[in-house]
């Protein structure tokens, strides 16, 4: 098959499916007028992930190409540059709402011509290359018009990627015949192999679920300067432009909403009044009011006491009264401990085992002691004894201390030393029986003896 019998297919086929498409979009556009709720608010949830949609489609489109692109520029090696054809076919996977990516190829024919021609032998006249190029880009829906429909049915957007072209530039020189610029005089390959990065822009309409209307252009830069069969122009780099209209069929379930159309504002409008949502939402403010009211009926306190209604088991209390935890009156006793006499001066004192130390229960008498001495004026011997455990020295010793401990304090509460003589007993003297630890408690002692 030639490139001219491949083109007539081409045309044909792309007007196959036109035709085909417009058809199929008008038979759904009458169903879907038939019906008040899309598909989309039926099936759809707003974080439902990527599984609940169709995501895929293809595309096939036809155009015109040239040299010159839309943002300013056009392959200087030639002044003139005719429109051409172009056509070709993507593969897409819509990501999000908003982004997508997509597989292109094209194929076409870009050519170029010096007007006025030269006359000059050798010069440039014209130029004819054909194209194939292959290319992956990203997608980004950046506007619609039409977030007031259920559905949307208008998207702008912009596209950018990177890949490979494949072209054969024939070139037509004065007073020679055409010639490939790629191996010219051999019978090999006349494609030549570069790296190219396609831009574009376009807006699709939506015709039905599965069919929309897709116009668009793509400035294609091309990394060489030699897409026109001429190399003179260095440092620039050659470039062409495409513009077409062609249709894109989604892939899938017909059950599941296109990711592409899906009007983000009115899924969350739908879950957000969908009845069995406001039947839990209304069931679940009656499940708070009942909280409310049983926490209000925890924290009733009818008589003011301090302890709520339904732990009050004395309701009715006396305002003022002080009240248990359980709301009862607190009864204090009345005070029925007996003074305490005052403690007699001279009583003895007693000490703890093996201890010369003091008790502060001794206090009060050696206090009363110490100030009838002082009022009095009179002497007194202050004799210490011990109990009968360990050695008769060390309890001779032991008994010293303790007439000593009750002299230091006596005399530091203001008697006279001179008026105070201290002797030690020992074990001797006991007044109680030794052989029991009562008796040797009241053993350990000192007594006063007045002079």
């Amino acid at each position: 098959m030639n490139y001219s019998t491949l083109k007539k297919t081409v045309a044909l086929s792309f007007a196959s499916l036109m035709v085909a498409g417009l058809a199929n979009a008008q038979t759904d556009s009458t169903k879907t007028t038939a019906t008040t709720t899309s598909s989309e608010t039926q099936t759809a949830k707003v974080f439902g992930g990527l599984g609940q949609y169709r995501k895929f489609s293809i595309g096939v489109n036809g155009g015109v190409t040239s040299a010159v692109i839309a943002t300013g520029g056009r392959n200087n090696d030639f002044t003139s540059h005719p429109i051409s054809y172009g056509f070709g076919l993507y593969l897409k996977e819509q990501l999000a709402h908003s982004f997508a990516l997509q597989l292109d190829v094209t194929g076409g024919k870009v050519k170029g011509k010096n007007d006025p021609a030269p006359t000059a032998t050798g010069d440039y006249v014209s130029y004819d290359t054909r194209f194939w190029q292959a290319s992956m880009s990203a997608v980004v829906n950046v506007a619609t018009i039409d977030f007031i429909r259920r559905k949307n049915a208008v998207n702008f957007y912009l596209k950018g990627g990177a890949g490979m072209a494949f072209y054969d530039p024939k070139v037509t020189r004065v007073g020679a015949d055409e010639f490939h610029f790629h191996n010219p005089t051999t019978d090999g390959s006349h494609y030549v192999k570069e790296f190219v990065v396609p831009v574009g822009a376009g807006v699709k309409f939506r015709l039905s679920d599965a069919v929309a209307l897709d116009l668009g252009y793509t400035q294609t830069y091309v990394d060489a300067d030699n897409f026109d069969g001429r190399n003179q122009a260095y440092p620039t780099k050659d470039h062409y432009s495409y513009a077409y209209a062609g249709l894109a069929f989604t892939l899938g379930s017909k059950s599941k909403p296109v990711l592409e159309w899906v009007n983000p504002v009115a899924m969350m409008y739908d879950e957000l009044y969908d009845a069995a949502l406001r039947q839990e939402v209304e069931a679940l403010k009656g499940r708070v009011a009942n909280v409310e009211t049983a926490v209000n009926d925890l924290k009733k306190d009818s008589d003011g006491d301090g302890v709520a209604d339904q732990f009050d088991k004395c309701p009715g209390t006396a305002a003022g009264s002080v009240v248990d935890g359980s709301g009862c009156v607190i009864v204090f006793p009345k005070d029925t401990v007996a003074a305490t006499p005052a403690a007699a001066a001279y009583s003895n004192i007693q000490f703890e085992f093996d201890s010369s130390v003091l008790r502060t229960s001794s206090y009060p008498v050696l206090d009363a002691t110490s100030a009838d001495l002082r009022s009095s004026g009179t002497a007194v011997e202050v004799d210490g004894f011990a109990s009968s455990e360990g050695t008769a020295a060390h309890n001779l010793s032991l008994s010293k201390d303790r007439a000593n401990s009750v002299k230091t304090y006596l005399v530091n509460s203001g008697v006279d030393a001179k008026k105070v003589k201290v002797k030690g007993y020992g074990e001797t003297n006991p007044i109680a029986d030794n052989s029991t630890e009562e008796g040797r408690v009241l053993n350990r002692r000192v007594q006063f003896k007045k002079k």
